[in-house]
């Protein structure tokens, strides 16, 4: 089951307060981005996070879930009402992430 673009635009506006919040689409579901570094996935309708130090000493909940079969656990994250909170919790995970490789020219 994909997630709804509904789902996937309520999370990209509640993780706003962190950057500028993308979400690509990718293997039928999606990538989240903050500033051009994607830090997490939205995948049927559930919202994850990539684990880092830092985001774990200001998860309330840890819950390390694979995001979908085969994949290494990331932070799930179920309580995606408080905007304040996921902003936080994004923006010090992607401070803790390296910077994306530049893209080769063709």
């Amino acid at each position: 089951m994909a997630s709804s673009t509904d789902f996937v635009q309520f999370i990209a506006d509640q993780c706003a307060g962190a950057g500028v919040i993308i979400a690509k689409k990718m293997f039928g579901d999606f990538g989240i981005y903050c500033n051009g570094k994607i830090f997490g996935l939205i995948c049927d309708d559930k919202f994850y996070i990539k684990p880092t130090e830092a985001g774990k000493a200001l998860i309330r909940a840890l819950d390390l879930q694979p995001p979908y079969e085969g994949a290494k656990p990331y932070f799930y994250i179920a309580d995606v009402d408080d905007r304040d909170y996921l902003s936080a919790l994004v923006r010090e995970t992607c401070q803790a992430l390296p910077e994306p490789k530049p893209k080769k020219k063709k």
